[in-house]
């Protein structure tokens, strides 16, 4: 009898240590960017004018658009939507690097690291599924030109637009979940300047398989498939732009899709390059993400007005404080 009891009590006081060190780890640790000792100031103020520079650029498109009723189209809609896109991406690693560079506060709660990963991946879906819209949208309009209003109408639309974001948002909670339901009971260092899945997960106490693959099957198949996607719809209008005769033609329609083609490559081919040279992503990794989440977003509004001359009118009336006509 005495020897049961006992081992209860032992099972008991097991089970509460498993507990205490399953739910040890309240906070992480961001080790931030490396090898960059002395240069804290230097990034500090480049990161901060980047991300003034996006916060202002996207927030005059997305006023651009609302204000002005000759936007009111399928395709500036969706600019709607990719505006509002690279304000929240670039805001969920940003202001935490820049805390970290200027008062070296590099410590970030266990909500606050769940939060980076959820957003990281539920925007960079939305972003991924939206730029496939877009080439959608362009493919219509290109060779179903005389259809383009009755298929992309306003119901279409919102209904496409609303499914990037749903859609993004169970991708991102199956993601998330999984990886905070591993118990952390060692290290809470991260080697990353944010939170994201791979560097958490090493510090988990148990067995990452299942995460790994489901991290992996998904992260690579939403990209792959929506790349593939936009390739085909490409592939439709390049065909139907070369059967155009008129050079005017040809032009017009080339001008409408470059803009988001930069876009798309930018968007895909650092992403690409880190996942197609393995024996370089150690060294191109942080740069590439850098480069993704800070500068990105930046050059998205850039590249959308630079040779669109419909948004450069209505942020010129926009800032002369003048609604345009419709």
């Amino acid at each position: 009898m005495g020897n049961v009891s006992y081992k209860r009590k032992a099972l008991r006081n097991e089970s509460f240590v498993g507990w205490v060190n399953h739910t040890m780890v309240t906070h992480f640790i961001l080790l931030g960017i490396p090898n960059t000792d002395g240069l804290q100031t230097i990034l500090f103020v480049t990161f901060l004018a980047f991300y003034l520079c996006t916060l202002l650029g996207n927030l005059l498109i997305f006023l651009a658009i609302l204000t002005d009723p000759r936007l009111h189209t399928p395709m500036y809609f969706f600019l709607c939507n990719l505006s509002m896109l690279d304000i929240g991406f670039s805001s969920i690693s940003t202001p935490k690097m820049l805390v970290n560079l200027w008062a070296q506060s590099r410590t970030i709660s266990l909500g606050g690291c769940m939060s980076q990963v959820f957003f990281y991946h539920f925007l960079g879906s939305t972003e991924c599924l939206l730029f496939t819209v877009m080439a959608y949208d362009r493919y219509v309009a290109i060779c179903h030109p005389l259809r383009y209003l009755l298929i992309m109408n306003r119901k279409v639309c919102a209904l496409l637009a609303a499914g990037t974001w749903i859609a993004s948002s169970f991708h991102a909670t199956i993601l998330t979940s999984l990886t905070f339901t591993l118990p952390y009971c060692g290290s809470n260092m991260v080697e990353y300047f944010f939170c994201d899945i791979f560097p958490v997960v090493k510090l988990a106490c148990a067995d990452t398989y299942v995460i790994k693959v489901v991290s992996f099957t998904n992260i690579g198949v939403v990209p792959m498939t929506c790349f593939l996607l936009i390739f085909v719809s490409y592939v439709r209008i390049i065909y139907s732009v070369l059967k155009i005769n008129s050079a005017e033609g040809r032009h017009k329609a080339a001008s409408i899709c470059s803009s988001h083609l930069v876009v798309v490559m930018l968007f895909f081919g650092p992403c690409a390059l880190v996942y197609t040279q393995p024996q370089l992503s150690k060294m191109l990794v942080t740069p590439v993400q850098i480069f993704g989440n800070v500068v990105t977003p930046m050059l998205n509004p850039a590249i959308y007005t630079l040779r669109n001359k419909e948004v450069k009118a209505s942020l010129r009336k926009l800032r002369g404080g003048r609604m345009p006509a419709p």
